[in-house]
């Protein structure tokens, strides 16, 4: 089926991502609750990062995916959870004094500049070790098999061969000259991979042989690099009013982006050729895809 006549989707990205948002809200009021101990200052810098704010999107293509296979929406929103606390941690280590030191994330203090640096970095650990806690438990699914496979697939996908990784090729990178295929290669790692294990998760809960997941991953990968591709768009001449964080860091600190590489308009082609051939990937489904085919069109059309 040609992108051409795919129609617009009715469902609302807003509607959705606002109900997800309210219920992964709740999920990490429940898990994170005042202990009442010396633990507090660590579950509130927790609580200050993974409730409120943000896109959500990595959660949100979980519980779209899983609409592909009928799989229950409550396992779908626990998997999606597990991978925001991932998101999170990284989010949390990535503005560190080391990293990129910045200030505002979700249009709030950054949790090292509200709680402190040692908090920072034990909050970011906890999260991470939560998102595995999350999966390995028999409530997000019933066979162990499955359960083993989500926790090894994320894994690959946030450690040394994925997210981790990737942020050590962006800091090598800093004051060189990246081609196209390096920078492309260093995002897939960085931002692509827990992206395409969102997806992945789905396909993994609805026990779908690795064959059948080639049009899953394919959409993932588009929708990844496309994100990536207006994220440095945003950085490079967007709002920081409306971003919820400081912009222009790449530029700052001499990093190569796909703007920088391209040029403003052939990365937004190029951001729009990506999801036009997402959008392909879904072409055997219907209108049980629609939400995902909405995510697609928000990797570019976002402006935040």
């Amino acid at each position: 089926m040609p992108v051409e006549t795919i129609e617009r989707p009715s469902v609302s990205i807003d509607t959705e991502a606002a109900a997800l948002s309210a219920d992964i809200d709740r999920f990490f009021a429940d898990a994170l609750a005042e202990p009442g101990d010396g633990r507090s200052r660590l579950y509130a810098a927790m609580r200050h990062a993974a409730i409120g704010g943000g896109k959500r999107l990595r959660p949100l293509l979980v519980v779209a995916a899983a609409r592909l296979f009928s799989i229950d929406t409550g396992r779908a929103l626990r998997a999606g959870c597990a991978v925001e606390a991932i998101h999170v941690y990284s989010l949390i280590h990535d503005d560190l004094p080391c990293m990129d030191d910045d200030d505002m994330r979700r249009g709030k203090p950054t949790v090292h500049k509200a709680f402190g640096e040692a908090e920072a970095v034990l909050a970011g650990d906890s999260l991470h070790a939560i998102a595995f806690e999350i999966l390995a438990d028999p409530a997000t699914h019933e066979d162990p098999f499955v359960r083993s496979e989500l926790v090894l697939e994320l894994a690959r996908a946030v450690g040394h061969n994925g997210m981790a990784g990737g942020q050590m090729m962006d800091l090598a990178a800093e004051g060189k000259a990246l081609d196209i295929n390096a920078i492309t290669r260093l995002q897939q790692l960085k931002t692509g991979a827990l992206i395409e294990f969102s997806v992945e998760a789905a396909c993994i809960m609805a026990r779908l042989d690795p064959h059948a997941r080639i049009p899953y991953r394919g959409y993932a990968r588009n929708i990844g690099l496309a994100f990536q591709i207006v994220d440095d768009l945003i950085d490079h001449g967007g709002d920081e009013a409306v971003a919820g964080k400081k912009l222009q860091k790449d530029a700052d600190a001499g990093k190569a982006t796909f703007v920088s590489i391209l040029g403003e308009e052939r990365a937004r082609q190029q951001a729009g050729l990506l999801v036009e051939q997402a959008i392909e990937h879904l072409s055997s489904h219907g209108r049980e895809a629609d939400l995902l085919r909405a995510i697609a069109r928000f990797a570019v059309e976002r402006n935040h």
